[in-house]
């Protein structure tokens, strides 16, 4: 078989090397897609970071101080009256204050700030299309 010489004929039919050459230059534009949506998000996901370390450092020191006062206090106003049970009564209390805190604190994770919801989608998207 003859090759054409007519350049509009040599454009329908491009060939193999041509058409895997434009196959990776649009993957590499998807990834790079991909990345730069990764990248935007995971800064969004670095500053809500940020700030719930700091939230939670600040939190839990002034919680300690606060304890630690309260309690001393209440021992030593009710330990006449009550003796070693305001001990157990304390031990309680706290215990309940830390199951709502934890409770708190993953209902503020299971909101999914931290998880790259944009990105995941597009990579599943690309997964099912290439699969």
């Amino acid at each position: 078989m003859t090759e054409s010489k007519d350049p509009q004929v040599q454009q329908e039919h491009p060939g193999l090397f041509a058409g895997v050459l434009s196959l990776v230059k649009n993957l590499v534009g998807l990834i790079a897609n991909r990345i730069e949506l990764a990248s935007l998000e995971l800064s969004e996901v670095g500053g809500n970071l940020i700030k719930f370390q700091v939230l939670f450092a600040v939190t839990a020191i002034a919680l300690w101080f606060a304890v630690a006062f309260w309690s001393v206090l209440l021992v030593f106003l009710a330990w006449n009256a009550w003796g070693w049970k305001i001990l157990l009564v304390l031990g309680l209390f706290f215990s309940l204050v830390a199951v709502i805190v934890g409770w708190r604190a993953y209902a503020l994770l299971s909101q999914g700030k931290l998880s790259l919801p944009l990105t995941m989608a597009e990579l599943r998207k690309d997964r099912d299309a290439l699969l």
